[in-house]
């Protein structure tokens, strides 16, 4: 984003703290508005510091059509997760998330997801984690929630779910464990 603030001549971090910390963020992600409502409120409070309205929503317009990156050893990870236990994935979304999965190829990682524009709340929300536990069949206490951000892995403990505040793909390894494979040694055969 750093990039596009730069093209766009806005100081660095002004895209992401509009797009993430504006009260219209909130109301993406729990569902009171939809993603293509929020990129327009979004365009409409840069267009001040963007010089007009209409290079706002070119600024907003060029960071949607971004590319996303997907991690394949998380991505790895998850599927051999599934073959043991349920997967869900929760995200503080808008409602662009179930395209943006297919669009990556990820509608194969969990067997549900909990988007939080589709249910009326957002993580830390205990609603998001309630409705992630009863997805996976499982109670809180049997649930392991992995996220990014340490104030919703707080809350997920808060509700006895064994909390992972994530950062890199070895460390999420590591926590799976036992519901992971091992790779296999080379058979000295070909």
């Amino acid at each position: 984003m750093t990039g596009l603030d730069r093209k766009y001549g806005l100081p660095p971090g002004t895209l992401f703290a509009t797009a993430f910390h504006g009260e219209s963020a909130l109301a993406a992600v729990t569902g009171a508005m939809t993603d293509e409502e929020w990129r327009v409120a979004i365009a409409a409070s840069l267009a001040g510091a963007c010089g007009s309205a209409d290079r706002a929503a070119e600024l907003v317009a060029e960071w949607g059509r971004q590319a996303a990156r997907v991690d394949e050893e998380v991505r790895g990870l998850l599927l051999a997760v599934r073959r043991r236990v349920p997967v869900v994935l929760v995200s503080n979304a808008t409602t662009r998330l179930e395209a943006d999965l297919a669009a990556l190829g990820l509608s194969d990682v969990a067997d549900h997801v909990v988007n939080t524009s589709r249910i009326g709340a957002a993580k830390p929300d205990p609603r998001v984690y309630h409705i992630a536990a009863e997805r996976a069949g499982a109670p809180p206490a049997r649930c392991l929630f992995v996220d990014d951000t340490a104030e919703n892995v707080a809350a997920a403990v808060a509700l006895g779910m064994t909390g992972l505040h994530y950062r890199r793909a070895g460390q999420l390894r590591r926590a799976l464990g036992p519901l992971v494979p091992a790779p296999r040694a080379p058979s000295g055969r070909d």
